[in-house]
C-alpha cells in the first residue's frame, strides 16, 4: 500500500484542482489511520490508469490515474499535441467543444492552453455545444483534429475525452493505429511525472457563431418541413442535455413546428437530477417524455441524449405500459435507411449503406433492393463512417450518420430532422410511423432484434465469459443447431480483429457476443428474421430464452 500511497502524493503535488486534491488529501489520511475501505479506494484509483483507445478516454471524474480529472487531462492533452506535431509538416490546428457534464468546460480550457502551448492553433467552440456540431467544425474549419469534451450518454459522474482526426480522416473519430500511437505519447508525458512543467497560452482563438449557423443550416437541408408538418403534435426532450438550443434553431429554419418540452430535462445539467442513467435506453429515462406526451396528446416523443449525438423516438401504442413505446435502434435505423435508399434510387446515384455487425441485418435487405452496395462494420461509428461510398450508416445503440458530406459521426440532431421529415410525409397521407414499420415489414421482410445486458462490477467476469464460449463454444441454442461460429479474435469477412463471437443458427437467426467498448458490461445482440412479425416475436422470445440458459451455464 506504500506504493499506492507514495503515488497519490506524486499525485498531489501536481493537480492543479482544490477539489480533487482535497478529496485525494482525505482518502490519504484515512488510509494512514489503517481504514481497510479506503486502502481498497485508494488502490482501485493508482493501480493502473484510464486506457485511451479508439473511444478516447471515459472514466469516473476523481483523483487518480484511474479517474478523470485534470491532471489526466492534461497528460492526454500534451501527449495528443505530440503525436500532431509529429505527423504534420506544419502547425496543426485542433477545435476543442464541450458539452454540460460536470468539468467539461474546464477540461476543454485545459486542453485548449496545453495545445497553444505545445505550438499548436487552436479553436475552442463558443459554448456548450453538442458533438454533432464539434464534428461538423473539424471539417467545416479544415482542421487538423478536433476533441470533444463528453460521456455521452455515460452515468452522471462519468466524463470523457474524444479525439477526431482532419485530413483524409474527413473528421471521423480515431481507429487504430492512431490510438496506440497517441497512448504512447500521453504515457511519455506521464512518465514524466508533472504536468506543472507544461507550456500553456490562453493564445486560442474562439470560434466565431458562423460555425454554429453552418452547422444549422446544413442539418436543416437534411429535411425541410414538407406541406402540412404545421400539424405535427409531438414531444422533445434533452435528457439533460445541450441538445435543445442547436436543435431548436435546426427546427425553425427547417420549417418545422415546435415541440411540447419536456421542461424538467431541456437545460443542461450535469447533476441530471430526474434520470438514474441520462442515457434514453434505460428504463426510466423517457418516464417523463411520455407523461408529456399523453398530456398534450402528442403523436411522437423524440429524445437526444446529453450530447445530442443518439437519438431515441417513441411512438403511441395502446398495449405498451403506459401507453408509448419506444422504437428500438434498429427500427429507427431501418426507417431511416429504407429513406435514403430510396432517394438514392431516386437520384440516380451510387453509393452504400453500412451498420455495425450487431446492428439489423435488414439494411442489407435495403441495400440490396435497391441496388445499393452495403457494408457491415466493427461497433462504432469510427468504423462506419470509413464505409466507402456511405450514404447512410447506424448501430443499433441509437446512433444515425443521415448526413456524411457534413457530418463523419453519429448525429441525433440531423437524424430527428430526418425522422421528422418522414413522419410528416406519413402524416400528409393519413399514416404514422407505425405505420411505416409496418410498411417496411410488408416490404423487406420482418426484422427482430433483441439484447441481453450484464453489467458488471469486476470487468475480468467479461474476460471469463468469453474465453468459456470460445474454449466450449455451444453446439446448439435451444432446438437450433448452431451452423456455425465466426471468432473475429483473429478478424474475418474483411474486419479489423475485434473481442467478437458471431453466432449463426440452423434457421437462420443471429447470436453476436462482445464486451461493451465504453462500460463494464458484456452485451449479447439477437436477430431473427421471419415472414411475419408474429412469428419473428415467437422466434426471437426463444433465442432470448436459450440465450439466458447458456449464460447461466458459464457465470
Amino acid at each position: 500500500m506504500s506504493a499506492y500511497v507514495a503515488a497519490a502524493r506524486a499525485w498531489l503535488a501536481q493537480d492543479p484542482d482544490a477539489v480533487t486534491r482535497d478529496e485525494l488529501s482525505a482518502l490519504i489520511a484515512r488510509v494512514e489511520e489503517g481504514d481497510a475501505e479506503a486502502a481498497a479506494d485508494l488502490e482501485d484509483r493508482f493501480s493502473t490508469r484510464l486506457a485511451f483507445g479508439t473511444a478516447g478516454l471515459r472514466g469516473t471524474l476523481g483523483a487518480g490515474s484511474n479517474r478523470m480529472n485534470r491532471v489526466l487531462v492534461a497528460q492526454a492533452a500534451a501527449g495528443f499535441a505530440a503525436y500532431l506535431r509529429e505527423r504534420s509538416s506544419g502547425t496543426p490546428t485542433v477545435v476543442v467543444g464541450y458539452d454540460g457534464r460536470r468539468n467539461s468546460d474546464v477540461f476543454a480550457r485545459d486542453s485548449a492552453e496545453i495545445f497553444v502551448g505545445a505550438g499548436l492553433d487552436v479553436i475552442l467552440l463558443p459554448r456548450m455545444l453538442p458533438t454533432p456540431v464539434l464534428a461538423f467544425a473539424v471539417r467545416h474549419l479544415g482542421a487538423d483534429a478536433g476533441v470533444m469534451v463528453t460521456a455521452s450518454h455515460n452515468p452522471p459522474d462519468d466524463n470523457g475525452y474524444k479525439v477526431y482526426l482532419g485530413g483524409a480522416d474527413a473528421g471521423a473519430q480515431i481507429v487504430s493505429p492512431a490510438d496506440a500511437e497517441i497512448a504512447a505519447h500521453i504515457q511519455r508525458v506521464a512518465d514524466a511525472g508533472d504536468i506543472t512543467v507544461l507550456p500553456r497560452s490562453v493564445g486560442y482563438c474562439n470560434a466565431p457563431e458562423s460555425v454554429v449557423d453552418a452547422y444549422v443550416a446544413a442539418t436543416a437541408a437534411v429535411a425541410p418541413a414538407p406541406a402540412g408538418a404545421e400539424g405535427l403534435r409531438w414531444v422533445y426532450t434533452a435528457l439533460h442535455g445541450v441538445g435543445w438550443e442547436t436543435f431548436s434553431r435546426v427546427l425553425t429554419e427547417a420549417g418545422y413546428p415546435a415541440p411540447a418540452l419536456v421542461e424538467a430535462q431541456i437545460q443542461p445539467d450535469g447533476r441530471f437530477p430526474t434520470v438514474a442513467f441520462p442515457n434514453p435506453e434505460e428504463p426510466g429515462a423517457m418516464d417523463l417524455a411520455f407523461e408529456t406526451g399523453r398530456t398534450v396528446d402528442a403523436e411522437l416523443v423524440v429524445a437526444n441524449d446529453p450530447d445530442a449525438d443518439r437519438l431515441a423516438v417513441a411512438v403511441p401504442d395502446a398495449e405498451a405500459p403506459g401507453g408509448w413505446r419506444r422504437l428500438t435502434g434498429n427500427e429507427i435505423g431501418l426507417l431511416l435507411g429504407w429513406r435514403a435508399a430510396r432517394a438514392a434510387a431516386a437520384a440516380g446515384t451510387d453509393g452504400s449503406l453500412a451498420c455495425s455487425l450487431v446492428s439489423s441485418p435488414g439494411l442489407q435487405a435495403v441495400a440490396e433492393h435497391y441496388g445499393l452496395a452495403f457494408h457491415s462494420t466493427l461497433t462504432g461509428f469510427k468504423w462506419i463512417s470509413r464505409a466507402p461510398g456511405i450514404v447512410f450508416g447506424f448501430e443499433e445503440a441509437l446512433g444515425y450518420l443521415v448526413n456524411p458530406d457534413t457530418v463523419r459521426d453519429k448525429d441525433g440532431i440531423s437524424a430527428a430532422v430526418a425522422l421528422l421529415g418522414m413522419a410528416t410525409e406519413a402524416r400528409a397521407h393519413g399514416r404514422t410511423v407505425a405505420d411505416l414499420l409496418r410498411e417496411f415489414r410488408e416490404l423487406f421482410g420482418a426484422f427482430a432484434s433483441d439484447q441481453i445486458s450484464i453489467r458488471v462490477t469486476d470487468v475480468s467476469e467479461i474476460a471469463g465469459i468469453m474465453a468459456s464460449l470460445r474454449a466450449q463454444p455451444p453446439a446448439a441454442l435451444g432446438e437450433v443447431g448452431v451452423a456455425r461460429i465466426d471468432d473475429l479474435l483473429e478478424g474475418a469477412d474483411g474486419l479489423p480483429p475485434g473481442d467478437v463471437l458471431r453466432v449463426w443458427l440452423d434457421d437462420g437467426s443471429r447470436l453476436i457476443v462482445r464486451p461493451s467498448g465504453t462500460e463494464p458490461k458484456l452485451k449479447l445482440y439477437l436477430d431473427v428474421r421471419a415472414s411475419s412479425a408474429k412469428k419473428a416475436a415467437r422466434r426471437l422470445a426463444a433465442l432470448r430464452a436459450s440465450a439466458e440458459a447458456l449464460l447461466a451455464s458459464i457465470r
